[in-house]
């Protein structure tokens, strides 16, 4: 079983949005053959808990202009870790630290990416780093 195209279309908006707010290390995760509350996990990381309320607010609304509301966020503004629960898929936002800790790439590393379409926002930033890239794959866990 895979991720439905609307949760694909979902998870990109997602992205997008987190990207626009220079999260880093933006991926989707194909849960849907593991689970069966949603279909893709997006994660995204941020330096610090203002820029994750800043990403969660745009991922939200940029969801909703995809046409889907938050079920329900776990997790405050100020928090450095908030969940997003759109039913097709769930965001994940994270300090760094946390998700060097809970490393959930690894936890679901059989599970495949998604593409999410976002090889023109991964341009070069000032300083030269990347924002946006693509999820390690299972060798490189």
């Amino acid at each position: 079983m895979t991720a439905s195209p609307h949760a694909i279309d979902l998870a990109r908006a997602a992205a997008a949005g987190a990207a626009e707010k220079k999260a880093e290390n933006v991926i989707a995760i194909d849960v849907s053959s593991q689970l069966a509350l949603t279909d893709i996990f997006v994660i995204a990381s941020a330096t610090n808990e203002r820029q994750i309320g800043a990403i969660v607010d745009e991922i939200e609304e940029q969801v909703r202009l995809a046409g889907t509301k938050p079920l329900r966020r776990e997790g405050g503004r100020d928090d450095r870790w908030v969940l997003i629960d759109f039913g097709d898929i769930v965001v994940h936002v994270q300090h760094q630290e946390e998700r060097a800790f809970y490393q959930l790439e690894r936890l679901w590393r059989d599970c495949p990416t998604v593409d999410l379409g976002l090889a023109d926002l991964a341009e070069l930033d000032e300083a030269g780093a990347s924002r946006v890239s693509a999820a390690p794959s299972a060798r490189d866990q």
